[in-house]
């Protein structure tokens, strides 16, 4: 089981001759995923554990918070993706404006060799870190000569002219492209969530859905999708057809995400599920009738079973 450290004591350190992937990492995305692989390998061939080091919040949130982007995923299906990703540990720093005034050379030897005893450090190609930004790979490279560890630069990852990057995700999901979204994670974004017991209106009209309040990810625009669901700690296989969105056509409720899984008899009240989205299909609309809604739906899942039958 991977260790998760949020607190550095000095003289105490956590892992064994880490190698440290050093980053935010929010949404663990493809680019994300390959300083992942060259952690593991690096430590492996230099005999140590492989390591992230870790913010939270946002180290924009503390600094500057009307910049602050919104966050992907929730630090638990972060550190979820860690372990995932073969990781032995990982720290969780907690980002304070105190922190935030640590140089690059303060940070390396005070808490990168002095508290952790690094081995080696990877980072991707635009990595900054330290006071102002200041901190570069370049930097990096020059303190490790100095210090006595390896470092090494994992280039940009691409899709086609498509640079993957956090903004990039954040950019498509804004936009409800789920697809292209999933496309540069490496994965479908998945939404995490309790279901809870809403109007039960659904099994009424023949569709009953799985009611989420999904808290701690980002969002798409409201809408109908194609999504596959998993229930518990199952990977999420099982097909079904998701609304996001208020339901107005019975007059606006809280934001939910109403899930109807397609052949599917269980109980699933009070259970944990992963809704990953798969394909936007349309826009939440206010119908006239309830008899209007039904017929929609019915074509919502004739769409959604046609996407995720030629989807991996």
């Amino acid at each position: 089981m991977m260790r998760v450290v949020r607190h550095l004591d000095p003289g105490r350190r956590p892992f064994r001759s880490p190698v440290v992937a050093l980053g935010n990492f929010d949404g663990l995305h493809l680019g994300h995923q390959a300083i992942m692989r060259r952690t593991v390998e690096l430590a492996d061939r230099l005999d140590g554990e492989p390591v992230a080091f870790t913010f939270w919040p946002h180290p924009i949130a503390v600094l500057a918070a009307h910049r602050a982007p919104t966050m992907i995923t929730s630090l638990a299906s972060r550190l979820d993706a860690l372990e995932a990703a073969g990781l032995a540990g990982v720290v969780v720093r907690h980002f304070t404006r105190q922190f935030a005034s640590f140089g690059p050379e303060e940070f390396v030897r005070d808490v990168l060799v002095d508290r952790l005893g690094v081995a080696g450090v990877v980072v991707g190609y635009n990595v900054t870190f330290g006071r102002d930004r200041a901190g570069t790979p370049e930097v990096l490279r020059e303190l490790a000569g100095r210090h006595g560890f390896a470092v090494e630069v994992v280039p940009p990852v691409a899709i086609g002219e498509h640079t993957v990057s956090s903004s990039a995700v954040r950019r498509a999901l804004h936009a409800g492209d789920v697809a292209h979204a999933g496309r540069l994670l490496g994965r479908p974004h998945t939404l995490v969530g309790l279901v809870r017991h809403g109007d039960h209106r659904g099994a009424t009209i023949g569709f009953p859905t799985a009611n989420v309040f999904p808290r701690g990810g980002m969002l798409p625009p409201d809408g109908v999708y194609a999504v596959r669901v998993g229930v518990g700690d199952e990977p999420p296989t099982r097909p079904a057809v998701a609304n996001l969105g208020t339901n107005p056509t019975f007059g606006a409720v809280g934001r939910r995400l109403e899930t109807h899984l397609f052949d599917f008899a269980g109980d699933l009240y009070g259970r944990r599920i992963r809704i990953a989205l798969v394909q936007r299909l349309r826009g939440e609309v206010k119908f006239p009738s309830v008899a209007e809604l039904v017929a929609q739906i019915r074509r919502d899942a004739s769409a959604a079973r046609e996407v995720l039958g030629s989807s991996p």
